[in-house]
């Protein structure tokens, strides 16, 4: 568990640094919350940044499915969870 929360933690860093959010802290981040519309409030444009920088970053690849896309990006816990299963870095 500890390390799903620390993988949690190095994607909200990594949401913040991505997407310019800098009146954001990481900790104001839920891992739970919504990211799209509600929450962080993102759009697509953010979730194909978030997506190559993941896939940079985890070597993780996020298919063009968007069924699947959007439930993989609800959350960062999805996100954490996601690049568990299938890292490469």
């Amino acid at each position: 568990m500890a390390d799903l929360q620390g993988l949690e933690l190095e994607i909200k860093k990594l949401i913040i640094e991505v997407l310019a959010l800098e009146d954001v802290a990481p900790e104001e981040i839920e891992s739970e919350a919504a990211l799209f519309i509600e929450g962080l409030g993102l759009d697509s444009i953010d979730a194909l940044e978030l997506a190559i920088a993941l896939e940079e970053r985890y070597g993780v690849t996020v298919e063009e499915d968007p069924e699947k896309n959007q439930e993989l990006f609800s959350s960062v816990r999805s996100l954490a969870g996601f690049v568990t299963e299938n890292r490469t870095k």
